[in-house]
């Protein structure tokens, strides 16, 4: 006879007030509107990781100590966001008796007073001291930007002290860059790394980036919207998602085109000859439709770049690597030296030497120095790769796209990347990112990625996501941030607990949606959320109003269970019909994404209504594209048959109202494998398939001129789109 286990046991009061008092959620709504309390176990192990006891009585107290008083101890707040033209204020807090002076001094120069109440808002004794409250008004006509509080506290003894903080003003809404106004845009969709030419080294990179988008701007398309092109781990093996980045804020050189860098010309004869026996055999990989090898792909090319900076830089390149160091100032350094740390001893933190296992760290100078020609190397390839995407973003705007390239910012970092070790006092530990259950993953999903501490990022002012938006947007038109809802809450996991028992720990939206709009707007980009998921509606609207568009996937657009007609998707939305977590839509409408959850043992329902489910959508669909003479009532299930759904569903997301419209590369081809698979790890090859065609055969830039079956194809996709 066997018994169902016992449900874990519900958080006591106290601690359910206080994982509520620090943004923590004891319960939330499912995708599909279930009710779920979470249990005590994972919200004491979710306070721990922001550095609250709750198992103790002297821990709960310590806590409520912080919540209550913490910014009493203040004169000055860390950080306010404010929206430019909005009212919005912000407490100082001084002893009694006391006075106080408020301005700012802008960031272009300048300076404006912070005019403050005559009379306390409140008043408390905090650690035996009589402090008052007084309220402060940001002016509603302050320039947008990063300006400096400063405040001058006039003791009752005469003394005086001052104190400082950030005040970040940012737009009310982003503003659609000139070129993309009045007008809906369209763009493709690329995994670089699976999108070769004939001289690629196994992967796509720069030089592939710039033949597609020269291609399809000379198509009408408006940008090309690619995989993130973070940084990997400096020495093979490296982890194949581009969605577990060891940083976000620098680029992976594994993209970078050798032959285009400019120093290639220069080499000897000897040089370039063992460069180019390196390419030989990774350029032989570009006909292959076998799985894509990083780890080879980054051992040659990193041969090859110590090659061809072995040899001084010229006077005028060294002046300008020099700029581009200085620039990126410290962030840089501290990679750099993560990256000469890691290729020393490996990416375990836990077995460096102990005092360089924080940035901080007593030894970190001395080994620095120790290591000093890699750190140059490895900011000498930040500034190469910065090169080569300033020219394919002008290669694309040459081309005549409104946008050029669009970056993909990742949720996370790996959790012993660099981020991780440089960032370590503003990540939380013992937590992974992931997502509840969902229509992805019907067990939930563990990104082992560890999240921004809400806290400890305000304390910082942001800068660290600021520094980072800031790369990203440098030589892009737009950004797409994955996992939008991370800008309001993320999915936190306890370390060895299942993902469907994590919580939601919330975010200062207005913070973190206001610095990207306002780092977008000053790089003349947009902004597209991916709001899928387990997302509130409100949210939704709260990023519609900011000017940050949304998400819609045609398989994912229902109502009541018939499919939602396009006319009522969202204005302010990228349309597409497929997404990377999803097969291409050839092989989705053969319910491959059914199948490949069945087999890696996904389904948490019956397998036989899941096919039912999928066949009753794709004949909804089917039967709009007839409603609406997008497909041929002649058209039965032949061989074609997918092909000419595929066309007809692109031509049915055109109808919609949405200010940008897509096609994914596969697409253009009629591939069928799905680049990845939620929720698994090696169970399946994610993010290592080539973009083939539909006869499995590799797919190269060159096929899109050279080849007229894939170049009339990719034109009647082009032309549904309104190229």
């Amino acid at each position: 006879m066997s018994t169902e286990p016992e449900a874990p046991p519900p958080p006591s009061a106290d601690v359910a007030d206080l994982a509520r008092a620090f943004g923590v959620a004891t319960e939330y709504y499912t995708q599909q509107g279930g009710h779920v309390e979470v249990v005590g176990a994972t919200l004491t192990k979710v306070l721990a990781a922001i550095h609250v006891d709750a198992t103790t009585e002297s821990g709960r107290a310590a806590a409520w100590d912080r919540v209550t008083n913490g910014p009493w101890r203040q004169l000055l707040p860390p950080v306010v966001v404010a929206r430019q033209g909005h009212a919005r204020q912000f407490y100082v807090h001084l002893p009694v008796g006391s006075a106080v002076t408020l301005w700012a001094d802008l960031e272009q120069g300048g300076r404006h007073p912070l005019p403050h109440a005559t009379q306390d808002h409140a008043t408390r004794e905090v650690d035996g001291q009589l402090i008052r409250e007084v309220a402060c008004d940001v002016p509603t006509d302050l320039p947008l930007g990063w300006h400096t509080m400063r405040a001058t506290l006039a003791h009752s003894d005469g003394r005086q002290t001052e104190a400082t903080g950030t005040l970040v003003v940012t737009p009310d809404r982003l503003e659609i860059p000139v070129t993309m106004r009045g007008r809906r845009t369209w763009g493709l969709m690329a995994q670089l790394y699976a999108t070769r030419s004939r001289k690629s080294w196994g992967l796509g990179d720069l030089h592939d980036l710039s033949l597609l988008a020269r291609w399809a701007g000379q198509q009408g398309a408006g940008f090309v919207l690619v995989n993130p092109m973070h940084a990997a781990e400096v020495s093979p093996p490296l982890a194949p998602s581009p969605y577990l980045p060891a940083t976000r804020r620098f680029f992976n050189p594994l993209y970078l085109r050798i032959e285009d860098i400019p120093e290639y010309t220069s080499l000897s004869a000897a040089n370039r000859k063992r460069i180019e026996s390196l390419a030989t055999p990774l350029e032989q990989l570009n006909t292959s439709a076998d799985l894509l090898d990083r780890d080879a792909v980054w051992r040659a090319k990193k041969e090859a770049l110590q090659i061809l900076l072995a040899a001084p830089l010229s006077a005028d390149r060294q002046a300008a690597c020099d700029a581009y160091r200085q620039r990126e100032g410290k962030g840089l350094l501290l990679f750099a030296t993560w990256c000469a740390f890691a290729e020393a001893w490996g990416i375990h933190t836990c077995d460096w030497p102990e005092g360089v296992r924080h940035p901080n760290g007593p030894a970190v100078a001395d080994f620095r120095e120790r290591f000093a020609d890699r750190v140059t190397f490895f900011t000498t390839l930040q500034w190469l790769i910065d090169e080569q995407l300033a020219n394919v973003q002008a290669t694309a705007r040459a081309a005549g796209m409104a946008a050029g390239v669009v970056h993909d910012l990742a949720v996370g970092v790996h959790p012993e990347g660099a981020d991780a070790w440089a960032l370590q006092d503003v990540l939380a530990h013992d937590i992974s990112v992931g997502a509840p259950p969902d229509m992805y993953n019907q067990l939930g999903q563990d990104w082992s990625q560890p999240p921004w501490r809400p806290d400890v990022l305000e304390a910082a002012a942001y800068v660290p996501y600021r520094d980072m938006l800031r790369t990203i947007l440098r030589h892009s038109g737009g950004i797409r941030v994955d996992h939008a809802l991370g800008l309001f809450r993320l999915w936190w996991i306890p370390r060895d607990t299942p993902a469907a028992q994590g919580t939601f720990v919330r975010y200062d939206h207005e913070a973190l949606v206001g610095i990207l709009a306002l780092e977008a707007q000053r790089a003349g980009a947009f902004v597209i959320g991916e709001d899928l998921g387990t997302f509130d509606g409100w949210s939704r609207t709260y990023l519609d109003d900011r000017g940050i568009a949304g998400t819609s996937v045609l398989w994912f657009e229902g109502e009541h269970g018939s499919p939602l007609p396009p006319e009522r998707w969202r204005e302010n939305c990228l349309a597409t019909v497929t997404v990377h977590d999803l097969p291409p839509t050839a092989g989705y409408i053969g319910g491959e994404h059914v199948r490949l959850r069945q087999d890696l043992g996904l389904l948490t329902t019956d397998v036989t209504q899941e096919w039912e489910a999928h066949w009753r959508w794709l004949v909804a669909w089917e039967n709009l594209l007839r409603e609406r003479g997008l497909l041929d009532p002649s058209v039965g299930r032949a061989t074609d048959f997918r092909q000419e759904v595929v066309e007809a569903l692109y031509r049915l997301i055109a109808q919609s109202p949405c200010r940008y419209l897509a096609v994914a590369v596969p697409d253009l081809v009629g591939d069928t494998r799905a680049q990845n698979q939620p929720g698994t790890f090696r169970e399946y090859p994610n993010w290592q398939i080539p973009t083939c065609r539909a006869d499995g055969s590799p797919l190269l830039i060159e096929d899109f001129q050279d080849n007229e079956h894939v170049a009339n194809r990719c034109r009647r996709l082009m032309h549904a789109l309104g190229g």
